[in-house]
């Protein structure tokens, strides 16, 4: 990840990762790590929520 690049394309890259190695991996749970893991305010975890429904309803 490149320094200084947004916590949430940090998140939203690494989740892409996790689920690229596990696709069965839970989202809630990767979401919540991902909170924790890069510090996104509230309004991070909902949208980061928000792209991981829309992802998998495509």
């Amino acid at each position: 990840m490149a320094q200084g690049e947004a916590p949430i394309k940090q998140a939203i890259t690494w989740i892409d990762e996790q689920l690229r190695d596990n696709p069965a991996a839970d989202r809630v749970t990767l979401l919540d790590e991902a909170g924790r893991r890069f510090d996104l305010t509230p309004l991070d975890a909902d949208f980061l929520l928000r792209h991981l429904a829309d992802r998998g309803r495509a």
